[in-house]
């Protein structure tokens, strides 16, 4: 999947930032690849970007129209689906991962079949992956790993790759949901990949490459999740991670949405992982935990922290109020 640089966001005309991760979540990890934003009226969302039409944002060289927002139940407005066509007719391609497909809008794909541009749907994995091999790829390669589902794995696993880059680090991004795909400009989305082929596609994701190069994978749900630990098993399986870090919202208790399903303390999570992990790379170690602490005071947040240091002895941080550098530190001395 190759979506094309730079982008137009657009919003829509949703009033609340917590609809409008995706658009948030581009404009905060990738800037430099955001033209503008295109938002209707009664529009709430401001990501700090120029506001352009679909054909202002082409004439100021925009390649593709992102989807960065969830409509009501991953929907397509009818109110929306005329800046669908604007996009299409100022020669953008349109990227969405919208729950249905941009192809099921009557006219759509004709419209873009003559304007020689692309509707891209990041739900959609590519043809034909294959089963897993187990085969031994060069290169190192880390994959977040969560206590539960909405923990941080992909802001972590974003924030290791911008430390790396920002020490020198040969190091990339590997995206596996659909925002974070939208943030690399690639990837494949795992959880709609048949459970065969998860495994199969996690070798692709993250091929052979050179010795000193890093995939920082990002993870989805958890070993302990009831109903998504399959595709969490096929990616640790896939990836053969050389390193792991674990992801945790401080003061949950039990897996969210399921009540009667009792996380798993941070050590227990460790170790099954690295159970689990060995049938694929023997020598996977765990590099530190990385925890949301947003509920908590500056105190709380460090005795927290330093508590569950001292508890696995590893790095232990918040990836916004601390950042993760103690992490790519330890990576650095220990692989």
């Amino acid at each position: 999947m190759d979506i094309k640089s730079p982008y137009l966001i657009f919003l829509g005309d949703e009033p609340e930032e917590t609809h409008a991760k995706t658009g948030l979540g581009i404009a905060y990890w990738r800037p430099e690849l955001c033209t503008g934003q295109y938002r209707l009226p009664g529009s709430g969302v401001d990501l700090g970007l120029p506001d352009m039409t679909p054909a202002e944002a082409r004439a100021a060289g925009a390649a593709t129209m992102i989807w960065g927002v969830a409509g009501v139940g991953g929907t397509i407005p009818e109110h929306w689906v005329a800046t669908l066509f604007d996009a299409v007719d100022a020669g953008l391609d349109i990227c969405a991962g919208t729950h249905a497909s941009l192809t099921e809008v009557p006219g759509l794909a004709e419209a873009a079949a003559s304007k020689a541009v692309s509707l891209i749907d990041v739900r959609s994995p590519p043809p034909d992956l294959p089963v897993g091999t187990g085969a031994k790829r060069t290169g190192k390669r880390l994959l977040t790993m969560g206590t539960d589902c909405v923990v941080g794995k992909k802001y972590t696993a974003l924030a290791i790759a911008q430390e790396m880059k920002d020490r020198g680090w040969n190091s990339d991004f590997r995206a596996t949901g659909q925002t974070g795909i939208m943030i690399a400009g690639g990837g494949i989305p795992i959880d709609a990949v048949v459970s065969d082929f998860v495994s199969g596609a996690a070798e692709i994701l993250s091929p052979d490459n050179e010795a000193d190069h890093w995939d920082v994978i990002e993870g989805q749900g958890s070993l302990f999740h009831p109903g998504y630990a399959a595709v969490t098993l096929g990616l640790l399986h896939g990836s053969q991670a050389d390193a792991f870090v674990v992801c945790h919202a401080a003061g949950r208790k039990y897996v969210e949405a399921f009540p009667e399903c009792l996380l798993p303390d941070i050590p227990t999570l460790i170790e099954q992982t690295i159970v689990c992990g060995r049938v694929t790379n023997a020598k996977i170690r765990c590099a530190g935990v990385s925890v949301n602490t947003s509920a908590m005071n500056a105190g709380e947040r460090e005795s927290y922290l330093n508590e569950l240091s001292e508890l696995t002895g590893l790095p232990c941080v918040d990836p916004v109020a601390t950042g993760v550098a103690a992490i790519v530190d330890y990576l650095d001395e220990n692989f």
